[in-house]
């Protein structure tokens, strides 16, 4: 008894990768909701990801405005560090 093969089309592989990309589920549980074995889906994301290696989707604005945020925090947390060094090593010095 042999089972036939199934045939996914190009557009239904790229929609399931995109689900498991876009998404950031696990690709187990995207192969169990569409009903497809879990490696021919992994194998369909690591091709996917071969093909678009080095390519980085342009940042929405939300995520630019946090980016900022975090580089303004970073600046900061710097600066503080900065002098809690300075004034530690002043009073060290003091201390002797």
């Amino acid at each position: 008894m042999s089972q036939s093969r199934r045939r996914y089309t190009p557009e239904y592989k790229d929609e399931a990768v995109k689900l498991v990309i876009d998404s950031g589920r696990p690709v187990s549980a995207i192969a169990k909701d569409l009903g497809i074995n879990e490696g021919t889906l992994g194998s369909w994301v690591a091709t996917w990801r071969r093909t678009h290696q080095g390519e980085e989707e342009p940042l929405s604005m939300s995520d630019r405005a946090r980016l900022k945020e975090l580089e303004k925090e970073n600046r900061e947390l710097r600066m503080e560090r900065e002098f809690l060094s300075k004034a530690t090593a002043f009073f060290a010095q003091r201390h002797q």
